[in-house]
């Protein structure tokens, strides 16, 4: 896990206590995760969510953040609130058809934006085909939100 410097922020920090805790409950349960690992993921979904408004690459999620971000997705009104709020529009996610794998070097990308705009970056779900790629798809490489 990357070392915390205490000026950078959390995903965690963006949203309320119990929408938080919906979201790492969900990932807990449905994605069968232990609730630490769920609670870190669901910190990376937002901050991820968070940084799409002022990225400059495409952003592409780990496929561990990916569970957060669909968790998110869920929650409809508070997801569609969130992107209102962090990036003035609604964030579509639109699954490539067919699928396949995420392109590493854009999820390398999207980690170093995060970390750009001042998230803390959890390298240990930040990996593709088990390489770590938060070193510094959406949806199978597509441009998250477009």
């Amino acid at each position: 896990m990357t070392a915390v410097a205490a000026d950078q922020r959390t995903g965690r920090s963006l949203v309320s206590e119990d929408l938080f805790a919906s979201l790492a409950h969900f990932v807990a349960v449905h994605d069968g995760q232990p609730q630490e690992r769920a609670e870190r993921i669901a910190d990376q979904a937002v901050a991820f969510l968070a940084t799409v408004s002022t990225a400059t690459v495409p952003m592409v999620p780990s496929d561990d953040v990916d569970l957060g971000l669909h968790a998110f997705i869920l929650h409809t009104r508070e997801y569609a609130e969130f992107c209102q709020s962090h990036a003035g529009r609604f964030l579509h996610h639109n699954p490539a058809p067919g699928g396949g794998g995420r392109d590493p070097e854009m999820v390398k990308a999207a980690a170093h934006a995060m970390k750009a705009a001042g998230f803390m970056v959890l390298d240990d779900l930040w990996t593709v085909n088990g390489q770590n790629a938060a070193q510094c798809d959406s949806d199978c490489g597509r441009p998250y939100g477009k």
